[in-house]
């Protein structure tokens, strides 16, 4: 993309009106547009990394044999009544219609959509197990919407939801999503800073768990044993507890972003529903269920506050929005032949060039350049073009290399 044909520009100064370094930053870089507090609308920029963060985790639900469907978002009054959640749950966006004076919600969450979805197919035990999953808006109305994108009042969220004829397959089933979380978020570029973490909800359980990355603006505080790579939500108690798998009292604190959390619903919401399947001897029994959460929305924040300097934000590769920023430092017809030479074949070979063929000076270029933090910048300038050379640098690293636009796939690659 050429970002001279970009309208969304960058901006000096942070917003006054958010203090956290996710919507300071993506808001100044023009990825996303604040509309109210706790909406957001994503602009090109932000919308790329939030689409490569899903396709990662539908790569990863679908390995695990999730099927993906799209559930709406408008639910009945009454779904909600069967779960005795309409009054209960603080956060439920609650209306009526203006034309048939019927009341609805705005989901928060799908069980009570998903569940009685599954009853009407009459399973029979040959049918189990199966999951389902969708990526989709969430709405909750939080009482004081804060920290950016990592709690808004309108979201992106991955749901999965399993049925199982017995607990003994929802437990085999919950270890293998399990995994798939470590994989999603060490593909996103987070998995280092990504910990198990035992936390209080949990439906027929001690503990449900959460995923917790470290961050220094996190909203949780955690409790990690460096031992066993696991951690403990500080809401399970104020002090600082045993590490629940090998015991030791030797724990480390830090403040984290909760980026996932999976439960064992087991009937919690299948009774309510009458979900059941048949068995083998032709009697009917309740399904057992889990579900297993992750924010793609809330992940795009978190990268930020994960990976960013007084400069601007480092973008992992894999989530990226683009590969390549390409700079040309000053102007003239060689200078724009060559730098367009090198956009055009760097394009053709399938890597993502965002391209600064605006007007404007090389420091105002390579502030911009720092404060968007693709992976690698890429200069040409009369400097560089005379050896036909173009100067390369990681947004991380402070010394740049020298290359032919021949090897910039290769060493990019390194």
């Amino acid at each position: 993309m050429r970002q001279s044909q970009y309208p969304f520009s960058t901006r000096k100064e942070a917003p006054k009106d958010e203090t956290s370094q996710n919507a300071q930053l993506l808001i100044r870089a023009g990825f996303i547009d604040k509309l109210m507090a706790g909406v957001y609308t994503f602009l090109p920029l932000g919308l790329r990394v939030l689409r490569k963060i899903e396709a990662i985790i539908r790569e990863e639900m679908e390995a695990v044999g999730g099927q993906e469907i799209l559930m709406p978002a408008l639910q009945p009054k009454s779904n909600w009544e069967a779960t005795e959640r309409w009054e209960k749950l603080d956060s439920l966006f609650r209306f009526t219609s203006y034309y048939t004076h019927n009341e609805y919600a705005l989901g928060p969450t799908h069980e009570e959509v998903v569940t009685p979805l599954v009853a009407k197919l009459n399973l029979s035990y040959k049918d189990l197990p199966f999951a389902l999953f969708q990526i989709q808006n969430k709405f909750r109305d939080e009482p004081r919407a804060k920290s950016g994108i990592l709690r808004g009042r309108e979201f992106v969220m991955k749901d999965l939801y399993s049925f199982h004829a017995t607990e003994e397959d929802l437990d085999r089933y919950y270890e293998e999503v399990k995994k798939a979380y470590h994989r999603i978020f060490k593909r996103i570029g987070i998995g280092a800073q990504t910990h198990l973490t035992f936390a209080s909800g949990g439906t027929f359980s001690q503990y449900s768990h959460e995923f917790q990355t470290i961050a220094g603006e996190g909203e949780d505080t955690i409790f990690l044993c460096a031992k066993c790579d696991v951690a403990v939500n500080k809401e399970i108690s104020g002090e600082i507890p045993k590490c629940p798998v090998c015991n030791t009292e030797h724990l480390e604190i830090h403040k984290a972003i909760e980026v996932g959390n999976i439960f064992k619903l087991k009937t919690k919401y299948s009774h309510p529903f009458s979900l059941t399947y048949q068995d083998n001897k032709g009697d009917k029994q309740e399904v057992t269920m889990g579900c297993y959460g992750i924010g793609p929305s809330r992940l795009v924040g978190t990268v930020v506050e994960a990976f960013h300097d007084e400069k601007g934000m480092q973008w992992p590769q894999s989530v990226a929005p683009y590969t390549i920023h390409l700079l040309r430092i000053g102007e003239g017809d060689a200078l724009n032949k060559y730098a367009e030479e090198v956009y055009n074949g760097l394009s053709e070979k399938g890597i993502e060039v965002l391209y600064d063929d605006r007007a404007l000076g090389a420091g105002e270029k390579f502030a911009d350049a720092d404060l968007i933090g693709i992976p690698w910048r890429a200069v040409i300038s009369e400097k560089t073009i005379e050896k036909k050379e173009i100067e390369l640098k990681a947004r991380n690293e402070k010394e740049p290399t020298f290359c032919s636009q021949e090897k910039i796939i290769s060493h990019i690659n390194k």
